[in-house]
């Protein structure tokens, strides 16, 4: 048996062919969507992460600004900026680029961000509201992996979901929204006894560890879904997930690649999350 793959690259053109639809219908009535990113120091990874989601602004008709500060910047002056940007009216959505130099304290700086305008979904009054099930502006990497299993045709309600990984980007939000689709969720972690076995249980297998190819066939159900987050730089500078992909795919049901997986999906949903931002402050949602 071979499995599906979902294409993260596929589901995102739809789902940005969806938005530039509102953006268009948006200008006729002078709204256009605003994102500020802002990034501190050289970091090569958080560069093209940039480059890509002001691509995307450009791609869709949004208004895009990019805040490159020296790497020495201090806290002080980055809060200043934030500061500035929460009070600029042409700007729906204010993303700082993690990771920040150690010099600079992150949770003061998601703390500063307003609330409607934290598109990244980590402030935690929006973390509070994902938690109790209210309306917030989600965390795009584990909003666009619901949106994956979703797309892929499988249906949540009922399912027992196993997610590997507890981090607040990913494993603990990614397992809050899987509840809120009314599937059974299981956490494991590094201290997790028998975790093979846990997830030997799961109809749907999210996976974000961090660990190249740490999840091989024998942690996978015959026919589950797996969703693979992990984005690793191999030795020979090739990407690999956390799970074995060649391994898996023979067992499983459909799989997300590395790349071409959850990936593309994040943006897209930044994106998305921009555009709900933009409509809110305008008062058109």
């Amino acid at each position: 048996m071979t499995a599906t793959i979902i294409s993260g690259k596929q589901v995102s053109d739809e789902i940005r062919g969806g938005i530039a639809t509102v953006v268009q219908e948006l200008a006729g009535q002078g709204v256009v969507p605003g994102l500020a990113v802002v990034l501190v120091g050289e970091d090569p990874a958080s560069q093209v992460y940039v480059r890509n989601k002001e691509k995307a602004c450009h791609d869709l008709g949004y208004y895009s600004e990019v805040h490159r500060l020296e790497a020495q910047t201090s806290q002080a002056d980055l809060l200043a900026l934030v500061d500035k940007l929460n009070a600029q009216a042409n700007i729906d959505g204010i993303l700082v680029q993690l990771p920040l130099p150690s010099h600079i304290e992150e949770k003061a700086i998601i703390n500063a961000i307003a609330v409607d305008k934290d598109v990244d979904g980590f402030h935690p009054i929006n973390v509070g509201n994902l938690v109790i099930g209210d309306d917030s502006l989600l965390p795009c990497t584990p909003a666009g992996v619901i949106e994956l299993i979703k797309r892929a045709g499988v249906e949540m309600s009922g399912k027992h979901a196993v997610v590997i990984g507890r981090s607040n980007i990913v494993g603990k939000p990614v397992s809050l929204l899987l509840q809120r689709e009314n599937a059974t969720v299981t956490m494991c972690h590094s201290r997790t006894a028998n975790m093979a076995e846990i997830a030997r249980q799961a109809d749907i297998l999210v996976v974000a560890i961090g660990r190249a190819n740490f999840i091989d066939a024998s942690f996978v159900k015959p026919g589950a879904v797996v969703i693979d987050v992990g984005m690793n730089r191999l030795p020979n500078g090739k990407l690999a997930g956390d799970v074995d992909f060649e391994s898996v795919k023979e067992v499983s049901g459909p799989i997300t690649p590395v790349p071409g997986g959850v990936g593309p999906m994040t943006i897209t949903m930044l994106m998305q999350n921009t555009l709900i931002a933009a409509k809110r402050h305008h008062g058109l949602a």
